[in-house]
């Protein structure tokens, strides 16, 4: 009896698509990696990884994926190494110092600066958006002029104490009153008014040590009198700097005119 010749099963020449695809797969989350690292919003990218790492690890080629987006282990077993694995951890945002209650420091610079509110050359108050203090120009400033005077550093190294020992921003507000200037330096109010918070920005700055961070200037020339432009003591009042330390309500909104509305 004649034996029966054994078929042959043909070669297997696509084999190669296997190793292929998972060179494809290993390629393309390497480059998701890249691409997630590289995002400033790390909580997105990290959304972005794990979206993509979950969909590629579904079936056998769950294992090649998870060590490349894998790292620290979280709460339910899945990798996020853009979260806390390792050179990978979640920049944290540096929080603010809260705030701190202003009664208690208007209270301390009512008694700090007494002899200059006796003679009317500061007035201290505490509105809705902070803890102003008015350094009239009669005092501070000579007409026309941006110098603060040397004689009033002892007052203003009160006030740098004061302002030293809270965390809130400080904002230098320059205001005039409403009867135009044009000299060889100033051309109008508005560069008068910010020339002269620049100079007490300066003071507080090179000759008390207030970080210039913490500090922001604004010349708002005749638009936000204290008193009517009518008379001269009035004008006098509306002529100043305005250091207002800022609670978290006045670190958005503009100060407000008074009711006597600008004249």
């Amino acid at each position: 009896m004649a034996r029966s010749r054994k078929t042959e099963e043909p070669a297997n020449h696509e084999r190669w698509l296997v190793s292929y695809a998972d060179f494809i797969t290993l390629l393309f989350a390497f480059f998701v990696v890249m691409f997630a690292t590289s995002q400033a919003d790390h909580g997105k990218a990290a959304q972005v990884s794990e979206s993509v790492r979950k969909a590629l690890g579904e079936g056998q080629e769950k294992s090649a994926p998870a060590v490349i987006l894998g790292g620290t282990r979280g709460d339910k077993g899945q990798g996020n190494a853009l979260m806390r694995g390792p050179g990978g951890a979640r920049p944290t945002v540096q929080e603010q110092p809260p705030n701190a209650d202003l009664a208690a420091s208007m209270e301390s610079l009512r008694n700090a600066l007494k002899l200059e509110i006796g003679k009317g050359q500061a007035q201290i108050s505490l509105e809705p958006r902070g803890l102003v203090i008015s350094l009239r120009e009669s005092g501070f400033f000579a007409s026309g002029d941006d110098a603060v005077y040397p004689g009033t550093y002892p007052s203003m190294e009160k006030i740098a104490r004061a302002i030293g020992a809270l965390p809130n921003q400080v904002r230098l507000e320059g205001h005039t009153d409403a009867m135009p200037i044009h000299n060889s330096r100033f051309r109008s109010n508005w560069e008068l008014s910010a020339a002269r918070s620049i100079a007490m920005l300066e003071v507080l700055v090179s000759r008390f040590d207030i970080p210039p961070e913490r500090l922001a200037v604004a010349g708002y020339a005749d638009t936000v009198p204290v008193e009517s432009n009518d008379t001269e003591i009035g004008r006098a009042h509306n002529r100043r700097v305005d250091i207002v330390i800022l609670n978290e309500r006045g670190l958005s909104p503009e100060p407000i005119p008074a009711a006597t509305g600008r004249r």
